[in-house]
């Protein structure tokens, strides 16, 4: 059947067929859901909280390391971002006093990242607004027996993606 979801047997010959593929039309809304939600919160955060939705993601990785911190190369293959890139915004972070680098004691060219009290407080802040923000724009719309099994659904996604990136080196 043509809009079976991943029906193997349907070639795609023509542009309206690429369009109105369910495994297209699948992937765009995950996308499209994705992206907007992104907006959303992110924007939640900016305005109540003073920092980006990427700050925050940073400040909750720093908070999964605990107090030791992390190698910056650490924080750039999580958020699968340039080490120029994470060196910029952590730049950023410090000089809003959310984050520190220290000497790492286990390489003594490298630093480590941590959080300041003023990042444990921000992230704290922005994590409760966070949660609340999730809680109405991505559990809210589906069915409540349904929610679970979706989350655990998006892990499994989210591993399968993750495994199959190449390694930042």
């Amino acid at each position: 059947m043509a809009g079976e979801l991943g029906a193997r047997d349907v070639e795609i010959a023509t542009a309206g067929q690429a369009a109105n593929d369910s495994l297209v039309l699948a992937f765009g809304r995950l996308q499209g859901a994705a992206n907007r939600l992104e907006y959303i919160l992110g924007r939640a955060i900016e305005e109540e909280c003073g920092i980006s939705h990427l700050m925050f993601e940073v400040l909750l990785i720093l908070g999964r390391a605990g107090e030791g911190g992390l190698p910056m190369r650490a924080i750039a293959q999580e958020r699968v971002l340039s080490t120029g890139g994470v060196t910029r915004l952590v730049d950023r972070m410090e000089a809003a006093g959310l984050v520190v680098r220290d000497a790492d004691p286990d390489d003594r060219r490298g630093r480590l990242v941590r959080l300041t009290a003023r990042g444990e407080e921000t992230v704290v802040r922005a994590a409760r607004l966070h949660r609340e923000n999730i809680r109405r724009f991505f559990l809210e719309p589906l069915p409540e027996e349904n929610r679970e099994r979706f989350a655990e659904d998006l892990k499994v996604l989210s591993h399968a993606a993750r495994d199959a990136l190449p390694r930042l080196k």
